[in-house]
């Protein structure tokens, strides 16, 4: 599967992209051309997040989380909840993680809204040819298969998050539960860490083999490998938890092995490929878009790539969904990382995340704040958050992120003029626009 035009570059420059006549005439006001460049520009009126959801579930005729009322009366999760309710009133974060993964709205659940997304890019193309009646779900209009698509991507981002935020402090096996009881509470809440993911993950796994379709299967394979692999590029402390790579090494690297040319990104040419590290960890926006692309860009760009060749598709217009799925997250997941440092407080946790794009883009032009993170190199316990926090909200790091943000949303709008008009991809764009906010 060859993917050759380029979509983006650091200079937010769209090679090969014919931009239609909405787009000049700015009907969302997110392009303006200056010499010739597509740049982004203000929006004064946005969409408020939760409302362009409600109303892209009107669209979908699909209001209410799959997961909420499948899973939560499944039998298995069931009695995972009953054990969790032992967790309260404890430190351990899987009983807070379990409390938002499974209420209602999509401020408190991000997950739900990628699977409405898949479903939203399904309405949007239709179908290349009428299938047949039997496939079709009467209330919504889709494939049965592209809603089982959507299921399976949200249960696949909630296993991920379950074992990424609900395990607390592993250790090497050396040390592992010394002087600790095994019915500890630390022990027992990453037990049922592990237990609730792999439940989830078990069903996503039983729903992707519902599609029956063979191609669809390997490429959403691909973005189960992508996650995985999220879990282990980069520096990390003994607990796993991920830091960002020195800078100053990186320059040292370039100094004796210049490179000439900018590597083009392994999913323009091939995305069932895995992504390629050479000339990336250390280089801020680099690294940030291939930790956030293998986390969830990735999965949800196959998704919405699988959703068009369950509906027969060509390559091409698969092509354009699956980069304006994952570009629509890394806008998103830039813009929340904005909003983390545009407050003088730490979140509640005392915590940040170490890999966030204000944090990168900080030490790639002040390297001197590495030797505050490096403090993290054993555990990231040691690192002062409340310091790093301050400096970087003082820092470069904000603005770059901001042009982040802009430059996704930007490549993500774009990609939606390759399709027909209608409330779908007008609800597409409402939040791509409301993620800024």
């Amino acid at each position: 599967m060859a993917f050759r035009k380029i979509y983006s570059t650091s200079k937010v420059i769209f090679n090969s992209i014919q931009y239609p006549q909405q787009v000049r005439s700015l009907s969302l006001s997110v392009v303006r051309f200056e010499q010739g460049k597509a740049v982004a520009t203000k929006v004064d009126v946005k969409p408020e997040w939760e409302r362009a959801l409600s109303e892209a579930e009107k669209i979908i005729g699909q209001q209410t989380s799959f997961i909420s009322l499948r899973y939560l009366m499944n039998d298995e999760v069931t009695n995972w909840g009953e054990h969790i309710r032992r967790l309260e009133g404890s430190n351990h974060p899987m009983y807070e993680t379990a409390k938002l993964l499974f209420q209602q709205g999509h401020a408190n659940n991000i997950n739900k809204t990628w699977g409405l997304v898949v479903l939203l890019v399904s309405k949007m193309a239709g179908f290349a040819t009428p299938p047949p009646a039997a496939d079709i779900d009467s209330k919504s209009g889709l494939l049965k298969s592209q809603k089982i698509l959507a299921e399976a991507v949200e249960t696949t981002c909630t296993a991920n998050d379950i074992h990424r935020e609900g395990i607390l402090n592993m250790q090497h096996l050396q040390y592992a539960g010394i002087n600790l009881p095994p019915d500890s509470d630390l022990i027992f809440g990453n037990k049922m860490a592990i237990l609730g993911g792999d439940i989830l993950f078990g069903h996503a796994g039983m729903q992707f083999g519902k599609l029956k379709n063979h191609k669809a299967n390997i490429l959403l394979c691909t973005a189960g490998r992508d996650v995985a692999d999220s879990h282990f590029i980069g520096d990390r402390d003994i607990q796993n938890n991920p830091l960002p790579s020195d800078p100053v090494k990186k320059l040292e690297e370039q100094k004796n092995n210049p490179v000439g040319f900018d590597e083009i990104p392994t999913d323009q040419i091939d995305n069932l490929k895995p992504f390629s590290l050479r000339d990336i960890m250390g280089t801020a926006e680099n690294e940030w878009k291939l930790r956030n692309t293998l986390t969830t860009g990735s999965l949800l760009g196959k998704s919405c790539q699988g959703a068009l060749m369950l509906a027969n598709h060509p390559e091409e217009l698969q092509k354009e969904a699956y980069f304006f799925g994952k570009h629509l997250f890394l806008g998103y997941q830039a813009s929340k990382e904005f909003d983390m440092f545009m407050t003088e407080e730490l979140p509640p946790s005392g915590r940040f995340n170490l890999v966030s794009a204000p944090v990168l883009f900080h030490l790639e032009a002040d390297h001197s704040l590495y030797n505050e993170i490096k403090k993290g190199s054993e555990s990231i316990d040691n690192i002062d958050y409340e310091k790093v926090h301050e400096i970087v909200r003082n820092g470069p790091g904000l603005d770059k992120t901001k042009e982040l943000m802009n430059k996704n949303n930007l490549i993500a709008t774009t990609l939606l003029y390759k399709f027909p008009e209608s409330d779908a991809r007008r609800a597409l764009e409402n939040i791509v626009l409301a993620s800024e906010h």
